[in-house]
């Protein structure tokens, strides 16, 4: 070690403060920050190159990104959609019905489906839904987080939260939880949250437009159309504007003229022969635009000439679209995209936490996580999704052709699950061998597989499991565990594990949940020993808890979807979401204790 061990404690500590201030102010992305953290232990000789090799070999990242894989296939196999058609009938134009049966599905599937695709699935299924019967998607959209959320703690492989946390205490020595060992306490805290959520969603959830509602209203539906300027024309030498092509109703979209191509020209600028020019209306207008004497549409040889000529029509959708963690759009200028010669489309707006985006410029870069109001067709808007990992969420998908790999994909998962409930192969082994077969019997194909993956979550992991391993070189998790003991002097067993379950809570709201679970978990343990007790509630108290954020949106990989995706304000998580956090706190300081007591 580069440093005295009497500075090393303090050095992992200081870095740690670091890296949670650059998580919290977003100065670099949580798996980049972590990634510098290893860097700069690795430098101070913190941590060893044979250490950091070394967490490569724990086995929850392998499991989660196995499951990943398997998640991947039951959503392209139409296993997913499937329920969304379900929620739609059960429905009624109802939003009390349609709430109870969102909550339902996903309480039922989210055990068994990692519950990022699963929400990334059910997001585009609710708002069509929601839109059908006139309702608003922000009502529904939190719930949806919040279900899933606690539906992924009633099994082992839920969430990769729990598969983390228990790979940490693996290595710390303890015993490795069964695949329905936390099944009914996690329940129990399903049941009671689910009913607090049907009574008060409606009474507290607001009303919020998408992006969409918000660019079109409910006006009729949008048409995108190219105009050529032709010889014998005399609206060269008029502007836009005065050429009623640049007015409310009517907008140019682009002019080429020779090599050149204008974004959304300046309604001044002056038309010359030989332009092409690219206008997108309204139904109602593009009709006029039709019957104006000043556009003839349908030149034929030999006829008077038209001052326009139209070259191309499209009916166009708009649709909007998230930005995946792993999008291969994310920091980079929205000129390099080329957005309308590569794919044909354009974009019209991107929401982003609390805002909205209407002038975008060349220099605009894209963050994961925005939602993006494209139009285009079907066609090019599913090409520009697939190609940049960006997932649509509202009309323009297009159904999976694979509806007949689904058994495969469905039996792959409940295999794995008996097989793991039975003990006859450790979970990676299983999740592992699940992976293969979905790939090898073409429920996802291999380019699918990979881009299945949540690498910045897996890169992520690997980075805090490698930190956790300074902090026990260093002494700092025992460091903290003695100063958390003394913080609670005299508190006993319960009212510790409460005080454990409540820091933990508030800090996933903060940070990441996966970041909490690897660090807070060595501490707990440590803080369990201290006192004499059995580890596994505390251990337990750390997995529920860094899973339970409610109360804002960057805790929690699915909060960030539906935040995006509802337009929802950063306060809108906590008028729901602080009175569940507070339930989930009482209800595991309540629960646990009585399923894993502290002196067996």
């Amino acid at each position: 070690m580069l440093l005295p061990e009497t500075l090393a404690a303090p050095f992992v500590g200081l870095v740690l403060v670091v890296l949670f201030v650059a998580f919290v102010r977003e100065w670099l992305k949580p798996d980049v920050a972590a990634m510098a953290a290893v860097a700069v232990l690795l430098a101070g000789g913190v941590l060893s190159a044979r250490d950091v090799v070394g967490v490569f070999g724990n086995s929850a990242p392998i499991t989660i990104a196995c499951l990943f894989i398997i998640s991947g296939a039951l959503s392209r196999t139409g296993c997913v959609d499937t329920l969304g058609e379900w929620l739609s009938a059960a429905a009624g134009g109802s939003e009390r019905k349609l709430l109870f049966a969102l909550i339902a599905t996903s309480l039922l599937v989210s055990p068994f489906i990692n519950n990022t695709p699963v929400v990334m699935v059910m997001i585009p299924a609710v708002i069509a839904v929601a839109s059908r019967n006139g309702l608003a998607p922000s009502r529904l959209l939190i719930p949806l987080s919040y279900a899933t959320i606690m539906g992924g703690l009633v099994t082992l492989v839920g969430t990769s939260t729990n598969i983390l946390v228990d790979g940490v205490a693996r290595a710390q020595g303890l015993t490795p939880f069964t695949m329905f060992e936390i099944s009914l306490p996690a329940m129990l805290m399903a049941l009671v949250s689910s009913a607090f959520m049907l009574i008060f969603a409606p009474r507290l959830l607001p009303v919020r437009e998408t992006l969409t509602q918000q660019f079109t209203g409910s006006g009729d539906r949008w048409f995108m159309t190219e105009l050529f300027v032709p010889e014998g024309s005399h609206l060269p030498g008029k502007s836009l504007r005065e050429a009623r092509l640049s007015n409310g109703t009517i907008q140019v979209l682009n002019l080429v003229r020779g090599e050149t191509e204008l974004h959304s020209p300046d309604p001044a600028t002056r038309i010359e022969v030989g332009d092409r020019i690219v206008v997108r209306s309204r139904s109602k207008a593009m009709m006029e635009l039709r019957s104006t004497d000043l556009v003839g549409l349908q030149a034929q040889p030999g006829t008077d000439p038209h001052e326009l000529e139209t070259l191309r029509r499209r009916d166009v959708v708009m649709v909007e679209a998230i930005v995946g963690q792993t999008s291969r759009y994310i920091q980079r200028p929205i000129c390099d995209l080329d957005l309308l010669a590569r794919y044909g489309i354009h974009l019209i707006a991107v929401h982003r936490r609390d805002a909205s985006f209407s002038q975008i410029g060349d220099d605009f870069q894209l963050l994961g996580g925005d939602v993006l109001l494209v139009e285009g067709t079907p066609a090019q808007i599913k090409r520009f999704c697939d190609n940049g990992d960006l997932f649509a969420i509202t009309e323009g998908r297009q159904l999976t052709s694979r509806r007949h790999k689904a058994p495969v994909a469905l039996g792959t998962i409940v295999g794995v699950m008996l097989l793991a409930a039975l003990d006859l192969m450790p979970i990676e082994g299983l999740a592992l061998i699940g992976a293969v077969a979905v790939i090898v019997t073409g429920c996802i194909t291999s380019d699918e597989a990979y881009k299945s993956i949540e690498w910045p979550i897996l890169t992520l992991i690997f980075a805090m499991l490698a930190i956790s391993v300074g902090m026990r070189n260093s002494g700092l998790d025992i460091l903290l565990a003695g100063q958390l003991a003394s913080l609670g002097d005299g508190l006993s067993p319960w009212m510790m594990l409460s005080l454990v379950i409540l820091i933990t809570s508030l800090a996933t709201e903060a940070l990441s949940n996966n970041a909490i679970a690897v660090l807070f978990t060595p501490v707990v343990i440590g803080l369990a020993q201290h006192m004499g007790v059995d580890p596994r509630p505390f251990v337990v108290g750390v997995m529920f808890a860094a899973s339970c954020s409610f109360a804002t949106p960057i805790g929690y990989q699915t909060n960030t979807l539906v935040y995006s995706a509802g337009n929802y304000r950063f306060s809108d998580f906590a008028r729901l979401g602080v009175p569940m956090n507070i339930i989930t706190w009482l209800l595991c300081s309540v629960l646990i204790p009585l399923f894993w007591p502290f002196h067996p």
